[in-house]
C-alpha cells in the first residue's frame, strides 16, 4: 500500500482539483493506496469537503485537530496514522505535481528509501521569496552537520523504515526535512518546476518563514552558539587594544582622546552583540523550555477513516 499524506489548512478551493489529480495519478500506478488528510484546525469549509470526500471515496482518510499546531505537526501526524509501505508527503496547493508520484515510486521499487523532489525553478514565487529560500538552504546546509539537500520541500517519498524511525523523533520544534536527511536511509531525487498556487493565499506569511527557519538552524546546529563565543572574544579582545591605546596617548603623549563619540559607539557596539547573544542563547533555551513540558505534539478531535488511536508523543 502506498499512503499519501496533505496536510490541509484552509484550502476549500483547492481540495477537488487536488483529490481529482492524486487519485487519477494513483489509479494509473495500480497501486493500492490512501489519501490521509490531515485537517490542521482550518475555519472554513475544508472540513466539510474532507467528509464529503470521505463518504465518496473510504481511501480519502481525514485527521481534524481540535486547533490548528502547524504544518510540521500535521505532517507529523499524518505519519503517525498512514499504514502504507511507502509514506508520500505533498502539499495540498498544487504547487508540487502528484504526476511526479510515478517517478518517486520507480526509484522507491529500485531500492532508494527516500526520494527528495527537488525544486529547479519555482513559478508564481516573487523575486524576494525566491532569494529568502536559497539563501535559506545555503545558511543551512553551511551551518550543520547533517547532508540537507538544498532546494528541497517536504514533497517526498520515503520507506516505511524511514517513517518509523521518525515516529520515534517527538520533538517539538520540527524540521521534518532535516529529520529526514539526518536518519541517513539511501537517498536519491527526482527534479521539476514547481507551479505556482493553484487557488487561495500562500500559508506561510514571513513571521512564520522567519520562525521555520530558526527550527531549521537551531535544531540542527549550535554553530550560532559558536559563532556569538567567537565574535564576543574578538570584540573583548577589540576593546582591551583600544584601551591601551587610550592609555598610550595619556602617559606618552601629549594628545588626548577628544569628545565621547568612540566611546557611545564602543557602547552601542558592545551592548547590541550583548543583546544579539542573549537572543541567539533565548532561542535554544526557549526550545529547551518547549521539549521539557512534556505536552502532546496535537490533540486529534475526531477522524474518519482510521481508528484514533493512542499515540506517544513525548
Amino acid at each position: 500500500m502506498i499512503s499519501i499524506i496533505i496536510p490541509v489548512y484552509n484550502e476549500e478551493e483547492v481540495l477537488p482539483a487536488l483529490y481529482e489529480r492524486l487519485t487519477r495519478v494513483m489509479k494509473g500506478t495500480g497501486e493500492e493506496y490512501e489519501l490521509v488528510f490531515v485537517d490542521d484546525g482550518s475555519t472554513d469549509r475544508t472540513y466539510q469537503i474532507l467528509k464529503n470526500l470521505h463518504e465518496k471515496d473510504p481511501r480519502c482518510k481525514v485527521i481534524h485537530f481540535s486547533r490548528n499546531f502547524g504544518h510540521q505537526i500535521a505532517i507529523t501526524a499524518g505519519m503517525d496514522y498512514a499504514r502504507g509501505d511507502a509514506v508520500i508527503i505533498i502539499d495540498a496547493d498544487l504547487q508540487d505535481p502528484p504526476e511526479l508520484i510515478p517517478q518517486m515510486l520507480e526509484k522507491w521499487r529500485a531500492g532508494t528509501q527516500i526520494v527528495h523532489a527537488r525544486r529547479v525553478k519555482r513559478k508564481g514565487e516573487g523575486l524576494f521569496k525566491r532569494a529568502t529560500a536559497a539563501l535559506f538552504y545555503r545558511i543551512l546546509k553551511a551551518l550543520t552537520d547533517v547532508e540537507i539537500p538544498v532546494d528541497v520541500g517536504d514533497f517526498r517519498l520515503m520507506d516505511r523504515k524511514v517513517v518509523d524511525s521518525l515516529k520515534g523523533m517527538r520533538e517539538r520544534n520540527r524540521f521534518v526535512r532535516g529529520l529526514v536527511s539526518w536518519t541517513g536511509f539511501r537517498q536519491d531525487e527526482v527534479t521539476y518546476v514547481r507551479d505556482p498556487r493553484y487557488a487561495g493565499t500562500t500559508k506561510y506569511p514571513l513571521g512564520k518563514m522567519i520562525r521555520f527557519a530558526l527550527n531549521g538552524i537551531t535544531s540542527f546546529s549550535d554553530k550560532p552558539l559558536k559563532v556569538a563565543s567567537l565574535l564576543g572574544s574578538l570584540l573583548s579582545l577589540a576593546g582591551f587594544l583600544y584601551l591601551l591605546y587610550v592609555l598610550y596617548l595619556r602617559l606618552f603623549t601629549d594628545q588626548v582622546v577628544q569628545g565621547w563619540a568612540s566611546i557611545v559607539v564602543l557602547i552601542l557596539v558592545f551592548n547590541g552583540f550583548t543583546l544579539l547573544s542573549l537572543g541567539i542563547l533565548g532561542e535554544y533555551v526557549g526550545r529547551i523550555y518547549d521539549e521539557v513540558k512534556q505536552r502532546p505534539l496535537y490533540i486529534v478531535e475526531e477522524t474518519l477513516g482510521v481508528e484514533q488511536k493512542e499515540i506517544r508523543h513525548g
